[in-house]
């Protein structure tokens, strides 16, 4: 089934539903751009440069790649005189406070959204990511500056965390694939032209603004994101969905199906209420549930290690750092072919595979740097690593929205992110020291690896539907199963 297909021949697919793909993935465009943005900022000061420089000097026993280029913002030098460089140095901690955010924003951001919506959730997100943008354009100071990159990192988190629900609940089964291979695709998309947008501005005010601008114009379009059908239903508000349904006859079809395989139509929220009255501890308590949060939780830790840990160093591999993030997004481009790849070998096995190859990748990089001085082989083998855990970023997304059940599952969502983020802040503070210490990019390498082994405890669960209870999750089908599925089952799948 081909990209062309998915979107537009299947009539199951109304209109409706394509809406809610392509405005949530300019939303990921313009995400890329804030996330990143400290890649460059942090370069622009040159009273920090000495200092950098001298830190970045290559040790076999404490870095395997260091910086030794003296970077400046458009190759223009300034001239800034001491009283102001610890003003300025305090800029460089604007990744790790963006990354503070979406710690803080991890474990709040999921119980929002299950209580008052997903689509809720994404325009407040959106909105604050382009505040916080024009704010970061015409900051007074650096702490203003830094507590505006905080909230940035808080509306990212919740705009990770509602899109992907809603672009997964406005999917049937055979279709859930698709929204996290195409958010990601525009992520990196949004990364490779942030390369091209730094290199163009002359100044950190003019790079803000060329990310605030263009969010502040979309905004109206975000407004328009319909809520997922599914939380509709579920808190019985149905009448918003027959609203849906009315706009034309694809979107009836779509969400008549995507009712009918919830199989509640009589009784759509008797059940799930009857659960959602119990303390959410007594969910929590199933060894199911505890399990699948252990392993989601490694997962992505592991994976945001691995992921940031190569892309907040970019510039440290001995190619410019204008085109070292522009083949870091690139490197990125070929996850869309995931939903075809998943679509024959199922979530768990795609996911085994995925992090040993990006394990074994970044531990062939680290062999390779100690033995021969080939910068450009190092940087392939480390951004393939990356490729293969940022694929697996947006498997375990989709794989985590069909292992945990409805009433509980924004909340196991949010948990299994707040571990990721806090992948995220040790990268940020490594980041600070210049180049990637041995033990690090050991840990690149190894986490994966293990990774794979703890997703063997989990069952599969492509082309079933979403468990909405815990005796739902626990009904699935569990333990230790073929890596690959034989092909009648995956007819059946499909």
């Amino acid at each position: 089934m081909s990209l062309q297909e998915a979107l537009a021949i299947d009539p199951a697919m109304g209109p409706l539903q394509r809406s809610v793909y392509w405005k949530l993935c300019v939303l990921f465009f313009f995400t890329a751009f804030m996330f990143f943005a400290d890649v460059f900022t942090v370069n622009i000061f040159p009273c920090l440069e000495p200092e950098r420089v001298h830190n970045f000097i290559q040790n076999s026993t404490e870095s395997i790649f260091s910086n030794e280029n003296d970077y400046t913002w458009n190759n223009v030098t300034e001239s800034v005189d001491s009283s102001e460089c610890v003003e300025m140095e305090l800029f460089a901690y604007g990744q790790t406070m963006y990354m503070i955010g979406l710690l803080f924003c991890a474990p709040v951001g999921g119980a929002f959204a299950d209580s008052y919506g997903k689509q809720r959730l994404l325009v407040v997100s959106a909105a604050l990511q382009a505040v916080t943008a024009l704010c970061s354009a015409f900051s007074p100071s650096a702490a203003f500056h830094l507590a505006a990159r905080c909230v940035a990192g808080m509306a990212c988190c919740g705009i990770n965390i509602s899109s992907f629900s809603l672009g997964v609940e406005w999917s049937l089964p055979r279709y859930r694939t698709w929204p996290p291979a195409l958010l990601s695709f525009f992520f990196s998309l949004g990364m490779m032209c942030l390369a091209g947008a730094a290199y163009l501005c002359s100044s950190v005010v003019q790079l803000y603004l060329s990310m605030a601008i263009p969010q502040l114009l979309c905004f109206p379009l975000y407004l328009s994101i319909p809520e997922s059908p599914r939380w509709l239903f579920l808190n019985g508000k149905m009448k918003i969905v027959e609203q849906y349904q009315a706009r034309s006859h694809e979107d009836r079809k779509n969400l008549d199906q995507l009712i009918d395989i919830m199989g509640k139509e009589e009784k759509p929220s008797e059940t799930y209420n009857s659960q959602k009255r119990h303390c959410d501890l007594v969910h929590f308590k199933s060894p199911t549930i505890i399990l699948r949060l252990f392993v989601m939780s490694y997962i992505g830790l592991a994976s945001a290690l691995t992921y940031y840990g190569i892309c907040f160093n970019v510039g440290n591999f001995g190619v410019d750092i204008y085109l070292a993030q522009f083949f870091s997004g690139l490197s990125e481009a070929p996850s869309l072919l995931m939903p075809l790849l998943l679509g024959r070998c199922g979530r768990r096995p795609f996911s085994i595979i995925s992090l040993f190859l990006s394990g074994s990748a970044c531990l062939l990089s680290v062999l390779i740097s100690k033995s021969c001085d080939a910068p450009a082989l190092v940087m392939g083998l480390a951004l393939m690593g990356k490729l293969c855990i940022q694929t697996t970023t947006c498997v375990t997304v989709l794989y985590g929205i069909e292992l945990f059940p409805t009433i509980i599952r924004q909340k196991c969502v949010g948990v299994a992110y707040l571990w990721y983020r806090v992948g995220c802040i040790l990268n940020a503070v490594v980041a600070l020291r210049g180049g990637i210490p041995l033990v690090a990019m050991m840990w690149y390498g190894s986490g994966p690896i293990l990774g794979a082994g703890l997703c063997l405890l989990l069952p599969e669960t492509s082309g079933r539907p979403l468990p909405d209870t815990v005796p739902d999750c626990e009904a699935q089908q569990g333990g230790l199963m073929p890596l690959c599925c034989p092909p009648v089952v995956r007819k059946l799948r499909l």
